[in-house]
């Protein structure tokens, strides 16, 4: 009896580790319950096959990696350039001026902007005026018509919005349709 009683025990053994595991431990699949025996992940799975090692691929495989690391050690390494940092080095000299260029540049500037206030003093007068004769204008026009003044304050909505065409040097072609456009990738590729 004690016999067949350790035969159940093995054979329940032996099959409790193919048997799915339902009862779950804390939540984890790899832990089963107390009551049940223990069969871990491992037990269950097949005995993986060893590769068999060729030694003589092997040793040619690491002389290979050594002697790239030795190339790669006798050559010095390339430094690849930071082009953000690199600034162009076209800075353009002029010669020095002499003393006479100099007084000339100085006094055609000056002459400039005297000729530019004078212009532009000029310019805000002719405005003055005509405000100042629209203003006259529309009190006289007051004296004389109530009606005509209001006519005349009025708000002119044909003016708005204005629309202008400007000249085309290079007219649209009929039936033209413009391609999409494709970004061409410039970016220099360093290799070591």
């Amino acid at each position: 009896t004690q016999f067949l009683l350790m035969l159940s025990l093995r054979s329940l053994f032996f099959f409790s580790c193919w048997l799915p595991q339902t009862v779950q431990f804390r939540g984890s699949h790899w832990e089963t319950s107390l009551l049940a025996f223990r069969a871990s992940l491992p037990m269950r799975a097949q005995p993986k096959k060893k590769k068999k090692v060729d030694v003589r691929r092997e040793q040619a495989q690491k002389d290979r990696m050594k002697k790239k690391i030795k190339k790669l050690e006798k050559a010095a390494p390339e430094l690849i350039p930071i082009e953000d940092f690199e600034t162009p080095l076209k800075v353009r000299s002029l010669p020095p001026l002499s003393f006479e260029e100099t007084e000339r540049r100085v006094l055609l500037m000056k002459k400039w902007s005297a000729y530019k206030q004078k212009q532009d003093r000029a310019e805000k007068q002719a405005i003055r005026s005509l405000v100042e004769a629209q203003q006259e204008a529309l009190k006289e026009l007051r004296l004389e018509s109530e009606e005509l003044y209001q006519a005349a304050i009025r708000r002119d909505e044909g003016l708005f919005p204005f629309e202008r065409e400007e000249p085309n040097y290079t007219p649209p072609l009929p039936g033209y349709d413009p391609p999409e456009g494709k970004c061409i990738d410039i970016t220099k590729v360093y290799t070591q």
